[in-house]
C-alpha cells in the first residue's frame, strides 16, 4: 500500500479505533456501525466516517463495517504485524513506571532499552529491561537501530539529550518533560505535560460541571 497522508488528528485516532475493534473481536462481534463506534470511542460518528474516508470504501451502507476486515486493515496501518523496539530515556519515577507498564500485552511495541545518569542503576535489568549507562545511549540506540524514545528525563537536560537522540537518527521522541524541544522539521515530538493536562482537567470539571448544572437548576 503507497503511503497516505493524513491529517494528524485522524492519525492520533487511528490506536483508538484500532483498540475498541479488537475488544469487539474478542466479544465475537462481526459488524458495527459508525454510531456504535461513535457511542464507545467518544468521537462523533461524522468525524468517524471522515477518518475512515481517508482510506477508501471501508464500510458499507446500510451494513456498516465488517470488525475482522477493519480490524486487520488498521493492524496494517499501524504496523502491528511489526515488532517495534522503543528506548526509554531516563529511570526515575516516572520512567520507573513505564518500564513496568507492559505495552507489549496489548500492542507491537516493546521498550528494549532504558538510559540512565545514575551509577547504581547502570547494567540492571528491571522489569525485563536492560538499563544502560547515559554514556552508551547513542551506540546503543544506533545499534538496535531505534527510531523512537520516551524522555523522561529532568527538564534541565532534555534539550541536550534530544540532541544526542536526533544525532545518531532517533525519528521521534515521546516527550514527558514540560520543555518544548527544538528539533529539525522531519523529527516528530509528542509532548505529554501531565501537570498541564491536570490542570486542564480541573479546569473542565470546575467550569463546565457548574455550566451543566445551572441549566439543569434552570
Amino acid at each position: 500500500m503507497a503511503t497516505k497522508k493524513i491529517p494528524k488528528a485522524t492519525a492520533k485516532r487511528l490506536p483508538i479505533y484500532y483498540r475498541y475493534l479488537s475488544v469487539l473481536l474478542s466479544a465475537n462481534k462481526r459488524r458495527v456501525s459508525s454510531t456504535e463506534l461513535s457511542e464507545a470511542v467518544q468521537v462523533d460518528s461524522a468525524t468517524i466516517r471522515r477518518d475512515f474516508s481517508y482510506f477508501g470504501e471501508l464500510g458499507k451502507r446500510g451494513y456498516g463495517y465488517d470488525v475482522g476486515s477493519l480490524l486487520n486493515f488498521f493492524k496494517g496501518i499501524l504496523n502491528q504485524d511489526t515488532l517495534t523496539n522503543v528506548a526509554l530515556v531516563g529511570v526515575g519515577s516516572l520512567g520507573s513506571a513505564l518500564l513496568n507498564y507492559n505495552f507489549h500485552q496489548d500492542t507491537n511495541l516493546r521498550i528494549s532499552a532504558a538510559f540512565d545518569t545514575k551509577p547504581e542503576l547502570a547494567n540492571t535489568v528491571k522489569s525485563g529491561i536492560p538499563i544502560y549507562p547515559a554514556s552508551e545511549m547513542q551506540k546503543q540506540i544506533k545499534e538496535q537501530q531505534i527510531d523512537a524514545v520516551i524522555l523522561t528525563v529532568p527538564s534541565s537536560t532534555s534539550q541536550k539529550v534530544a540532541d544526542q537522540l536526533v544525532s545518531v537518527g532517533v525519528k521521534g521522541i515521546l516527550n514527558f518533560t514540560p520543555v518544548r524541544l527544538s528539533v529539525p522539521k522531519n523529527i516528530q515530538v509528542q509532548n505529554i505535560d501531565l501537570t498541564n493536562e491536570l490542570q486542564t482537567l480541573i479546569y473542565f470539571i470546575k467550569n463546565y460541571a457548574e455550566n451543566n448544572q445551572d441549566k439543569e437548576e434552570k
